[in-house]
């Protein structure tokens, strides 16, 4: 995020009411001007920074993704054992899904029903951020500590997709809500029990 006179600069606080208007009305009842209200800017000063709503949509994805990789990245650096690794992503993921409750929800909810991003766009962040967990289970293949004939790739997405399906679990939860530090604690027992070599 930039800064402007002490201020975020304009793209920022664009972005940021998209968040939260996209999470209170849903995408496609979102209107420009209710993101321009929000940011207190012109509507036409968000067709200065994007083409459309779908690609304000698809640069919060990007500018997440970019966040979650980086912060993924630190996150895993302070650990040695690919297993605590493991353990260390899932508490990180849904820790951010805990502290950005608005932009889980725009990423979880909302960016499915963008036709554009299902039909178009590819992904790379996302990737990305996956490719973190694959490289993690190679690496613990290497050392002995996960087993040698599971599939990385079906592996990070199968431990992905718990994530992803909690965590929205979670958003969209009314009533009963999951605890997710009891949610993180239990799938990533689950999937480290599966993967340790014996």
């Amino acid at each position: 995020m930039s800064v402007e006179n002490g201020r975020p600069d304009k793209r920022t606080l664009i972005s940021e009411a998209a968040v939260e208007v996209f999470a209170e009305k849903g995408f496609h009842q979102a209107r420009v001007s209710d993101i321009s209200k929000r940011a207190g800017v012109a509507d036409g000063t968000i067709y200065l920074y994007y083409k459309n709503k779908d690609d304000l949509l698809l640069s919060i994805f990007e500018d997440s993704m970019t966040l979650l990789v980086d912060g993924a990245k630190k996150e895993l650096s302070k650990f040695d054992c690919p297993l605590e690794k493991i353990r260390a992503f899932v508490s990180f993921h849904f820790d951010q899904v805990q502290k950005n409750r608005s932009v889980a929800e725009v990423l979880q909810v909302e960016l499915r029903l963008s036709n554009k991003f299902l039909k178009d766009y590819r992904p790379s962040k996302l990737w990305d951020y996956l490719g973190l967990l694959g490289d993690v289970i190679k690496a613990g293949q290497s050392s002995g500590s996960i087993r040698s004939e599971v599939d990385p790739f079906m592996q990070m997405w199968a431990l992905f997709g718990a994530l992803d399906e909690l965590g929205m679990q979670w958003v969209l939860a009314r009533r009963r809500k999951i605890d997710l530090a009891v949610a993180a604690n239990q799938i990533a027992e689950t999937f480290v029990r599966g993967l340790k070599a014996d």
